[in-house]
Order: structure tokens, then C-alpha cells, then sequence
């Protein structure tokens, strides 16, 4: 593939993924508001208890298998087939299992509402289980458009149907129905665009090839779940459900942020990084390029949220979440890591070391495990704080296996995140200076923020000469033209 094509597909794949993934989180935070305003903070946490069993059962599923399948370089229909097969009979046992554990579950929890919940949500793992391959399909051939309308039409019709549930007092029921029809949505519109089809000659025999490759990326999907969902999990067991409610709450409004970058840079990093493996230098001039993308986007996005977050959290779902504030301004600072160490971790697939991603995540998740239980006496706060600052410290873990493998050097990874870093900090404590001092208003001192922020960031990142926001704006100018 020539410089020139790489280079437009990549944009593109940028494009659509960037105006994607801004829909899908716009979408979350309209339908969000509504839901947080009607529904109580119990009704979150019910569902956040659950959370952690859907999502490792999910990665069991998949096992990695799409990962695999894009890696690939000759692909051929009965290594689809058999990645269906496989999928779908691994959800329908794996459903079939977790809701024969569910009075165990609301054992452990000691809340006996969440056993007829469990056996509900899990439907979700069996659905999403029929359309692994075709997801496979669009991912692999960078069909970023099509999966941009899969998940807005998605979004749109569950999220219509869990408010319609929880004005009508559904409660929990409501969120849980959403993700429902949000899952099934999914999946059937990845069977319309993907013009691949299952045949009936099931031959597991391609998923030896990939298995090595696959289950470590499986483990470490169950780790990543692991140390997404640890503080839900301990907080359950040790807290209210109220306070699972807070930090889910917070977790979501962090998570939807820093999607908007990660969705982004996953619709094309790994498959585009993929297709130059081979060539080393080309992929670390590639990857230094992406990385100074996401930082110029992460850092002033998630910084921003962690200033305005107070306001937000007041002014869209009402004070009753107050709390979930002063959580979502540390889980913030966090976040705009996130998307630096997701890119990382991308390139290290990219290069076919799933063994390293595997170790990596793994080690990640024993120390946050027990961080986790070691500090949660000494309350929420701390523990937040110490989960946040663990996962900055690894960006740095990432970071040598990365000079590893395309000799990034740690001096060149900071020449290309550190100009953002300081220009988001900077534009960050000016801004709240001088709205703290001057205006005492909630609305005025939101948006007072936001286009403050704006202005600062942009012209001071203009000035300083990026490449990327000039690059971002001709690119922009010729797509219009």
C-alpha cells in the first residue's frame, strides 16, 4: 500500500471514526441525562454490580478471535465460519452457566433483587455472540462508515426505549432492557452490512492457527474488564449500593469522554499499523504521528471535563449526583492517559506480541487488585486516587515495550505527548482561576469555561506550531472544498 493511500484511508478511518464515536458519546450523554434525572442511584449501582460478570463473559465469547482474524493476512470464508460457530456456542453456554450461578451472585452481593436481574442482562452475551464474525469483517476491512451508522441507530432506539421504561417506573429493569435492545440492534445490523454469511460446514480446525494469538489477548480482556470494573466490584461488597451508583455514575461520564479518542484511534490503528509492520521505521513515524494526535485531542478534552465537572453534573442531572462530581474530576485526570496507553497498546497487537499485551495486562490488574483491597478501609477517595495514579504509573510499563519494538525512545514519546500535556494544564488553571474569581453564576461559569478553555488551548497550540492542528485543519479545508 503506497504512502498517499495509507495516508487518506487512515484520515478517513480518523473522520468518520472521530465524528462517530462524537455522536455515539452525544447520544449517551442526551439519553444519560434523562435516565440519571428519573432514575435513583441505587438503579446504577444494581446494574454496575453486574457489569463486571457480562463483560469477562463477553471477552470468553469472542476470545480475542477478531484481533486474530484482522492480524491475518490470508483470510478465507472457513476462518470466519469457524469464529461463528465457536462464538455462538460459547455464548449460549456461557448464558446458560451464569444464570445457574445467579443466586450466587446475589449471594454475594447479599441483595437478592439482582438473581431475576442477572439471568435478564446475560441475554445480552448469547445475542452478541451471533455477530463476532461479521463484526470481525467490518473491523478488518476498515468499514468505519458503516459501523458509525450500526452504532447510532443503536444507540438511538435503545436509548429510546430505556426512557420510555423508566418514566413508566421500571426502575433498573429500564437500564437493563436498554442494553438489551442496544446489543441486538448491534448485532443484527452488523448481519445487514457485512456480506459475509455462516454455512452449516462447521470446521473448528482454522482456530488452531490463531489460538496462541488469541487467548492471550482473551486473558487480557478479562484482566482489562478486571481493572475497569475492580473499585464496582469492592464497592459492592463493601459499600452501599448508593455509592456504586456514584461511581458508575462518574465512571460513565469518564468513560464516554475518553471513548470519543479511543473509538477514534481503534477504528484504525491496529489495521493500519498492521499493514506495516514490516516496515519498521514506517510504522514509527506512523505511530509518533497518531500518538501526537491523541494527545493534542485527550489531554484538553479530559482536563476540561475535570474543570467543568461540578457544573456539568449540577446543571444536567441535578444535585442528587454531587458526589459523582468530586470522583469524575479524579477519574478525568486518568482518562487523558487512557487513550495514550489504549494507542500503546494497539501497536503492540499491531506487531503480533499478544504474549506481552497478555503479561502487561495481567501484572496491571494483580496490582490493582490489590491496592484495591488493601486501601478500601481507608475510603473511597483514597481509593480512587491510588486506581488513577496506578494507571498513570503503567503508561510508562507500556512505553518500554513499545522502544522495544519500534525503538521509540522515551524522549521521543515525550517530545510528542508533553507540549499538549502542558498546554491543556496551563489553559486548565488559568481558565479556573479566573472563572472562580470573576463569576459565581453555574451556567455562566460552565460555559464561561468551556469557551475560555477553547480559546486558550487552540491559539496556544496554533502559535507553538503543531503539525497536527494544522494538518487536522488542511485536511478539514480540502474535504469541505
Amino acid at each position: 500500500m503506497s504512502n498517499n493511500s495509507l495516508k487518506e484511508k487512515t484520515a478517513k478511518g480518523l473522520l468518520w471514526g472521530g465524528l462517530n464515536n462524537t455522536l455515539q458519546q452525544l447520544l449517551n450523554l442526551v439519553f444519560g441525562i434523562f435516565l440519571s434525572r428519573i432514575l435513583s442511584r441505587t438503579d446504577y449501582g444494581m446494574i454496575g454490580m453486574l457489569s463486571i460478570f457480562s463483560l469477562i463473559a463477553s471477552s470468553i465469547q469472542e476470545s480475542g478471535f477478531t484481533a486474530a482474524l484482522t492480524n491475518k493476512k490470508d483470510i478465507q470464508d472457513k476462518d470466519y465460519n469457524a469464529v461463528f460457530w465457536f462464538s455462538s456456542l460459547m455464548g449460549l453456554s456461557l448464558y446458560l452457566i451464569l444464570s445457574l450461578c445467579s443466586p450466587l451472585i446475589a449471594g454475594f452481593y447479599n441483595n437478592p433483587e439482582l438473581e431475576a436481574l442477572s439471568r435478564f442482562s446475560f441475554l445480552g452475551i448469547l445475542i452478541s455472540s451471533m455477530g463476532t464474525a461479521q463484526s470481525a469483517y467490518i473491523y478488518k476491512n476498515i468499514m468505519v462508515k458503516q459501523r458509525a451508522i450500526i452504532s447510532t441507530v443503536s444507540l438511538f432506539t435503545s436509548g429510546c426505549v430505556g426512557i420510555f421504561m423508566a418514566v413508566n417506573g421500571y426502575a433498573y429493569w429500564g437500564i437493563a432492557t436498554q442494553n438489551i435492545i442496544y446489543v441486538s440492534s448491534t448485532t443484527c445490523m452488523l448481519w445487514y452490512f457485512s456480506p459475509w454469511r455462516p454455512t452449516f460446514n462447521i470446521d473448528f480446525s482454522p482456530l488452531k492457527n490463531m489460538f496462541s494469538f488469541s487467548s492471550r489477548l482473551l486473558i487480557t480482556n478479562i484482566f482489562g474488564h478486571i481493572n475497569y470494573n475492580i473499585l464496582s466490584v469492592i464497592l459492592g461488597k463493601f459499600y452501599s449500593s448508593q455509592e456504586v451508583g456514584d461511581f458508575n455514575q462518574a465512571n460513565k461520564w469518564n468513560y464516554m469522554s475518553y471513548s470519543i479518542i479511543t473509538g477514534t484511534i481503534n477504528g484504525v490503528a491496529q489495521p493500519v499499523l498492521s499493514k506495516i509492520s514490516d516496515d519498521k521505521e514506517r510504522q514509527k513515524r506512523v505511530f509518533r504521528k497518531m500518538l501526537k494526535f491523541t494527545s493534542f485531542i485527550s489531554f484538553p478534552l479530559m482536563f476540561g471535563l475535570s474543570l467543568t465537572a461540578h457544573e456539568l453534573i449540577t446543571i444536567t442531572i441535578t444535585s442528587k449526583w454531587s458526589d459523582s462530581a468530586d470522583i469524575l474530576q479524579i477519574l478525568c485526570i486518568g482518562g487523558a492517559f487512557s487513550s495514550i496507553t489504549f494507542l500503546y497498546s494497539n501497536l503492540i497487537i499491531s506487531k503480533g506480541k499478544s504474549k506481552i499485551f497478555m503479561w502487561n495486562t495481567i501484572s496491571l490488574g494483580l496490582t490493582q487488585i490489590l491496592i484495591m483491597i488493601l486501601s478500601y478501609p481507608y475510603g473511597i477517595p483514597i481509593m480512587i486516587k491510588l486506581y488513577v495514579g496506578i494507571n498513570i504509573m503503567w503508561m510508562f510499563v507500556w512505553q518500554y515495550f513499545v522502544w522495544k519494538e519500534i525503538g521509540l525512545s522515551l524522549t521521543e514519546a515525550l517530545k510528542d505527548i508533553l507540549p499538549y500535556f502542558v498546554a491543556s494544564s496551563a489553559t486548565m488553571l488559568i481558565t479556573g482561576y479566573i472563572t472562580g474569581t470573576f463569576i459565581s453564576n453555574i451556567y455562566l461559569s460552565f460555559i464561561s469555561k468551556i469557551l475560555m478553555a477553547a480559546g486558550i488551548y487552540i491559539t496556544v497550540v496554533w502559535l507553538s506550531g503543531s503539525v497536527i492542528i494544522k494538518e487536522s485543519y488542511n485536511y478539514l479545508v480540502k474535504k469541505k472544498k
